[in-house]
């Protein structure tokens, strides 16, 4: 398998660096176009490997590298979308989802002279995910769910290729998340960008996920992995078969563990 995320050896540790480490040996693989979860006890390091991830922490020691090359500062080719849609409220949600392009290159250069193609394509966007003709409203006009579908488009405006979700759906109510997993499927399969999603929802990473990586206490590392090979696409209704269930209860099995050595 051809990385195109991969952490190997990699031991982190906040403040200092000579504290207690958030993760250590921590090693991981996953490929070009793959959907991948990682689950794992309270306070493993889960959120602090999407971090390394991306380049908004650097490691005391190992590699991490994205798309072939190693992390060194942030990732451009990463966007990222968390439990809190952190929705600017002084701007409108089509505001809020430009915003990645006043940053990031090429996008930043281009955006004054090409803005007419750049605001058409965030409203193909916000069409894709539910909320055609939301664009002039302000994030406090939106439910939760929508502010969430919201955030989603800002993390894909600038097509990355890699997306980076980090419990993104764990404040909403069980529909309104299954209507997001779906969402979430749906664009997946028509980018094909790579995917890492962190959740503490073992249905969610089951239905979503290729593959699942399970962490253990911290200080985080992998102690399993799980590939799920339920065909694609995949229907809500599989969430309700046996197979989906012993997964899930699998998974729950090898949390239990990780917690009772921690």
């Amino acid at each position: 398998m051809n990385a195109f995320v991969a952490l190997k050896d990699v031991t982190h540790a906040y403040g200092s660096g000579d504290g207690f480490p958030a993760v250590e040996h921590l090693s991981l693989s996953i490929a070009e176009g793959e959907f991948a979860a990682v689950v794992g006890p309270s306070g493993c390091g889960k959120s602090t490997l999407m971090k390394l991830a991306t380049g908004l922490q650097f490691p005391r020691a190992g590699t991490i590298l994205v798309g072939g090359a190693p992390v060194t500062q942030p990732v451009r080719i990463a966007g990222m979308a968390f439990q809190n849609p952190t929705l600017l409220p002084w701007r409108t949600t089509l505001e809020n989802l430009l915003l990645p392009l006043e940053i990031v290159e090429p996008h930043r250069s281009r955006l004054k002279r090409e803005r007419g193609s750049y605001v058409a394509k965030a409203e193909r966007l916000l069409a894709q995910v539910g909320l055609k003709g939301q664009g002039g409203k302000y994030p406090w006009e939106l439910s939760g769910g929508m502010q969430q579908r919201a955030s989603l488009c800002r993390a894909l405006i600038h097509e990355p290729q890699l997306l980076l979700l980090d419990e993104p759906f764990g404040a909403l109510d069980a529909f309104t998340r299954e209507e997001l997993w779906c969402v979430i499927r749906d664009l997946h399969a028509e980018r094909r960008m790579t995917v890492v999603l962190v959740t503490h929802d073992l249905r969610e990473a089951t239905f979503l996920a290729d593959r699942i990586f399970c962490m253990s206490a911290r200080p985080g590392r992998i102690v399993a992995e799980r590939v799920v090979d339920f065909p694609r696409p995949r229907d809500l209704e599989v969430t309700y078969t046996k197979a989906f269930i012993d997964i899930v209860h699998e998974l729950r099995g090898h949390i239990a563990d990780a917690r009772k050595t921690a």
